[in-house]
């Protein structure tokens, strides 16, 4: 997954942007040719473009591929993890319960607590 998707997703529940993002794994990739800057939130350096006339250095985030991750709504508090690159943004319905606490329970030192306890749809507290 690459840090400037960020710029364009949203909480599919409460619709809440912009979405907050704990990397676990990344790794670093050969930048494109074409680099541009994202319109609104860039994760990569946590800064809400719409407030600052700064202009980060989009060319580092060109050159990382993230791997694992956590997606976090503090909106609603839904958690969405990143596995393999791939974000996994269902609705709660469609979210397997199993799969879901075991990457909890993988990441569960670099998990904010309030996720580990009170997280939705599932939380490592209310499983046991």
């Amino acid at each position: 997954m690459k840090y400037r998707l960020m710029d364009l997703l949203a909480c599919p529940i409460c619709k809440k942007f912009p979405l907050k993002l704990i990397v676990f794994t990344e790794f670093s990739i050969k930048p494109s040719e074409k680099i541009s800057r994202c319109e609104l939130y860039c994760s990569f350096h946590d800064i809400d473009l719409t407030k600052t006339d700064r202009n980060p250095e989009c060319v580092k985030c060109y050159g990382v591929e993230i791997k694992d991750a956590l997606i976090i709504c503090e909106e609603c508090g839904r958690w969405y993890p990143v596995e393999e690159e791939i974000p996994r943004m269902l609705p709660d319905h469609l979210r397997n319960k199993n799969e879901d606490l075991e990457f909890l329970a993988r990441w569960k030192n670099k998990t904010p607590e309030k996720i580990l306890t009170e997280g939705k749809p599932f939380s490592l507290e209310k499983s046991m």
